[in-house]
């Protein structure tokens, strides 16, 4: 599935890159969210899922540590090109390249919509391996009612329901902490939680 999912961003990196791949393309409260989230966090940050790194640079500039991860090259070779200052690498969400417990902060922005919910847990239990215990995650997603498959441009996704992502994140070894939900009239509904690490002691 990764590997499908992989190959179809390969084939459309430079139109995503061109429509969504700068932060002139992030709504407003998306930037604020992700701002405060990121200015009470105190070391590494890993952009999960980075894309062609807009996130990451915006995190960069910010002050953070942040290093960004991405499945495509194609999106990895664009961000080195437009951020060189910024590190960047290809990797796969669901084997980090991060000691345990050693990341302060991973911001995983609409990077798991992909996975099917019989899978979503995978990525999750990575995330919380690698990050120190209170450290937290920054999830943005698609709302919705049911964990239900949808046409995604690029290839298929999932949405899901607060409650239900929540009860997965409990699972994988954390505590909810904030959840947020955005409606905009002719889009699908937006959503994110914060989650920190459990002291696994």
């Amino acid at each position: 599935m990764l590997d499908e999912v992989g190959n179809a961003y390969s084939r459309r990196a430079a139109e995503y890159t061109e429509i969504l791949g700068s932060m002139d393309a992030v709504h407003p409260l998306d930037r604020q969210l992700v701002s405060s989230w990121a200015d009470a966090i105190d070391g590494r940050i890993i952009d999960a899922g980075c894309g062609p790194g807009h996130w990451t640079n915006f995190l960069h500039e910010r002050g953070a540590a942040a290093h960004g991860v991405d499945l495509v090259p194609e999106f990895i070779d664009r961000a080195h090109s437009a951020y060189p200052d910024v590190p960047f690498s290809v990797g796969s969400l669901e084997t980090l390249d991060a000691a345990p417990g050693t990341v302060s902060g991973i911001l995983s922005w609409y990077s798991l919509i992909h996975h099917e919910p019989s899978t979503i847990g995978i990525p999750l239990l990575e995330f919380a391996r690698a990050l120190r215990p209170g450290g937290t995650l920054l999830l943005g997603f698609f709302d919705s009612t049911a964990a239900e498959e949808f046409a995604h441009a690029v290839t298929p996704a999932y949405r899901w329901p607060v409650n239900d992502l929540s009860e997965e994140l409990t699972s994988a070894g954390f505590d909810v902490i904030e959840t947020h939900r955005r409606t905009i009239s002719g889009q699908r509904p937006h959503a994110a939680i914060i989650a920190q690490r459990k002291d696994p002691g």
